[in-house]
């Protein structure tokens, strides 16, 4: 209540501020300014993501030492008012900040949870451009997903295995947590001498010194704040070109033997997905190995995915998929999580065929045989996973493969593959959502689809007609 008190003092403030002699405000400055949202609704998780500004830009500069796991760092964010805004929120769940400004000036500022509450010095006109500067230091921390999974800044032994998926990012930078605010991003990472910084993009400059280097990084095409990394450790680095693309691939030296053979197969993919998908969609492409089993998991992030140990064939498969859907293209809400997972699982089955392995449709008979006792496999269903604790359950996986394997096999190879590329197309580097798929499938197959849909993604239990 207090502050947005002091809300309305500012308004009334700027207001007066403005009228001329004549008792008149000029139109194009007449504002009128209100607190943004402290969150964009979505229905998983309503505090993610804040109202009334669109980021364009991060900076992100992060000093690690392992040993203390203390991070000394700045984030810059360039970001643009789509409202009159007297205050806005961030997410950040870091450490002790240290100085906060807004144009330069310093600014007022409170954290309540994840939300961190900035009052500008003076009310952000809508349209109006503007720098927001965090400066903190202290011990970065994990975070535990709905799902009992970790996320975050998750401390190794020689670094940290970074991952954000679906709220981890504000534990080492504060921005706009959510998927629908893509933006492009800077890196200056430093860490001790013998260890690697890895983040997306283009690897720019290394800058050695005594006893720490840097490494900085910048990633132009836009990007989700949960697919950021700033994975560091002991990691070799291999900086060959895969398929064309420049590439910078990190394997933890115990992890080199095991990974060896998968990651040899990542130029043949790329090139399978890239035929069949549309052109990779950003400047450089890898992999991040670290030796970080107690995490469970691998993840996409944005041009170079993490593996939290030495991947199989299939998650490689899977994770570079994942560059085209569910990278370059983003579900608008998280409960349309299966538009990633599905596909991403379905192109693991395709990679598959296409390494002399089963079909698609032998693989889609076997996956369809597991009998409908089995709930837990078959629910919930992919469309509507029923809260964040599912989001990331094997059905959105598998069920979520196999709704595609059997629109293939409804439409045809020709409809199929048109659908895959125009669905990649018409929304690289933005977001979509499962109507939007369903209108596309539609138009491009000439047929009403509604009930197939229905069966595949909303409807509890094994399909049994469609």
């Amino acid at each position: 209540m207090a502050g947005g008190s002091r809300a309305v003092a500012a308004a009334v403030a700027a207001f007066a501020l403005v009228v001329t002699s004549a008792g008149t405000v000029p139109e194009s400055r007449a504002q009128a300014y209100s607190p943004g949202s402290a969150g964009v609704g979505d229905p998983y998780f309503p505090k993610s993501g804040n109202g009334g500004y669109d980021v364009a830009h991060y900076e992100i500069d992060l000093r690690y030492r392992a040993r203390s796991r203390r991070g000394v760092a700045s984030t810059e964010i360039a970001a643009t008012a789509t409202q009159g805004l007297s205050r806005f929120d961030l997410d950040f769940r870091g450490p002790e900040i240290t100085g906060l400004t807004v144009d330069g000036r310093p600014a007022e500022f409170v954290r309540s949870g994840q939300e961190l509450i900035v009052t500008p010095p003076a009310p952000i006109d809508d349209g109006d451009e503007f720098v927001i500067e965090v400066s903190y230091d202290g011990r970065l921390k994990r975070l535990r997903d709905p799902d009992g999974s970790l996320e975050g800044w998750i401390p190794t032994r020689d670094g940290a295995f970074v991952v954000g998926e679906p709220r981890g990012s504000p534990t080492w930078f504060p921005c706009n947590d959510h998927p629908t605010d893509k933006a492009t991003y800077g890196f200056r990472l430093t860490v001790r001498k013998g260890r690697k910084a890895l983040a997306n993009g283009v690897l720019v400059e290394r800058v050695r010194q005594p006893k720490w280097t840097t490494f900085v990084w910048r990633e132009d095409e836009p990007m989700a704040t949960y697919l950021a990394t700033a994975t560091n450790g002991r990691f070799d680095l291999d900086r060959s070109p895969i398929a064309g693309i420049p590439s910078v691939v990190a394997v933890d030296p115990r992890e080199a033997r095991r990974s060896r053979r998968p990651l040899r197969k990542m130029g043949r993919m790329l090139t399978l997905f890239g035929e069949r998908f549309g052109e990779y969609p950003f400047a450089s492409t890898g992999a991040i190995v670290d030796h970080a089993p107690f995490v469970g998991y691998a993840l996409e992030t944005q041009s170079r995915p993490v593996y939290d140990r030495a991947p199989d064939e299939a998650t490689v498969a899977h994770e570079l998929a994942h560059q085209w859907y569910g990278d370059a293209v983003t579900p608008k809400r998280w409960s349309d999580i299966w538009l990633n997972e599905g596909f991403a699982t379905w192109s693991e089955l395709l990679w598959e065929q296409h390494a002399g392995g089963r079909s698609l449709e032998r693989s889609f008979r076997d996956l369809y045989e597991v009998p409908a006792r089995n709930r837990r496999y078959w629910n919930p269903p992919p469309g509507n996973p029923g809260g964040p604790k599912n989001l990331f359950d094997l059905t959105i996986y598998l069920r979520g493969a196999m709704t595609l394997e059997a629109l293939r096999l409804e439409i045809g190879d020709a409809a199929f593959y048109s659908i895959l590329r125009k669905w990649f197309s018409q929304h690289e580097y933005g977001n979509a959502t499962t109507p939007e798929l369903i209108a596309l499938v539609e138009s491009e197959s000439g047929r009403e689809l509604g009930e197939f849909f229905d069966v595949w993604l909303y409807e509890r239990g094994k399909p049994k007609r469609w």
